[in-house]
């Protein structure tokens, strides 16, 4: 594309027609003719373009910062939110916040809408994306942040942690207590959990123990754990440990073991991931990786608006995770 976003310029040119025809078309499409009509729709729907509607009510409307997350029924998404809007609500940008129900489809989809809103950057927390995806990201020209997780992605900020590393050192943890059968808890298979789930494999492996999983493919939840240990129970019963990568299916897990008769961690051993509220409030209190989501989303938007500014920063940060044992281990 010729401009630095998705705008009114770039479906003109695509479908070979002046913007003023655009912009009639977008206002009164009946005045259009309709074979013209026709090409300048197709262009649309093929780009997901969706018209602003405060470039025509405000010649100077508030600056925005595009946000894509995957999910509004996950915590750790709030509290990174949060994070997110400490920083541009003090300095005058409102967020445009836009959920993709965790579908790289879904995403590509999104990044073009938000894009035609004219935001002034977007803070993605994915890192692998589809190549059209791909191709309005670096059509768009404007700065872009990857968060959750560590990247090497050219070009974008990103503030993260190491999911890979916490995976494998909550598992060491869960081994030096004595367990012998660490069963992994997943959830969607995002990059993230797959990340995790490579450091699990690589600790139960150089222990000399085998590993075993369940993924439900679904957004993660205290009532998905409990159905996942009932099946754990049925397929690892020899199991002394989950490792749940989010802390609500850890309260599952715990729940189940408690109606179950279980002894925590005597019998069973569980850790989950984020070091949630709901984690910290249960009895046993859960152990869990403690993640620095609204830090992450705090330092990755202070790198934007300095970018936009101008102005020297850094463009790569690790936020370290801690691990904490709690009462369940």
């Amino acid at each position: 594309m010729k401009t630095q976003r998705i705008t009114l310029d770039d479906i003109a040119t695509l479908a070979g027609v002046t913007k003023m025809t655009v912009s009639r078309y977008l206002r009164t499409p009946e005045k259009v003719k309709r074979e013209t009509a026709e090409r300048i729709a197709s262009v649309i729907a093929e780009i997901g373009y969706v018209a602003d509607p405060s470039t025509a009510s405000s010649p100077q409307p508030q600056p925005r910062i595009g946000v894509l997350i995957p999910s509004f029924n996950n915590q750790i998404f709030a509290d990174l939110l949060a994070g997110i809007e400490s920083v541009t609500s003090a300095h005058g940008y409102q967020t445009l916040v836009v959920n993709y129900d965790y579908n790289a489809q879904r995403e590509e989809e999104q990044i073009a809408t938000v894009l035609a809103f004219n935001v002034k950057a977007l803070i993605l927390t994915e890192s692998a994306h589809t190549l059209r995806a791909e191709k309005y990201l670096n059509a768009a020209a404007i700065p872009v942040a990857e968060v959750m997780g560590l990247t090497e992605n050219r070009g974008r900020i990103n503030v993260g942690f190491d999911n890979y590393r916490a995976g494998f050192d909550m598992t060491q943890l869960l081994l030096a207590s004595g367990k012998q059968r660490v069963i992994y808890f997943g959830s969607m298979s995002d990059r993230r959990d797959e990340q995790r789930y490579a450091g699990y494999c690589d600790a139960v492996q150089a222990a000399g123990l085998p590993a075993g999983r369940i993924v439900p493919n679904k957004v993660s939840s205290v009532s998905i754990g409990t159905g996942m240990m009932t099946l754990a129970r049925q397929l690892y019963p020899d199991m002394d440990a989950i490792l749940c990568t989010n802390d609500d299916l850890a309260v599952g897990v715990l729940q189940e073991c408690q109606a179950a008769g279980i002894a925590v961690p005597q019998s069973m051993a569980i850790a989950g991931f984020h070091g949630l509220d709901i984690g910290q409030a249960t009895t046993p209190r859960l152990a869990s990786v403690i993640t620095p989501r609204f830090e992450m989303g705090k330092i990755a938007t202070e790198i934007v608006l300095k970018k936009l500014h101008q102005q020297p920063t850094i463009e790569q940060v690790n936020l370290h995770y801690q691990l904490s044992m709690g009462a369940t281990i």
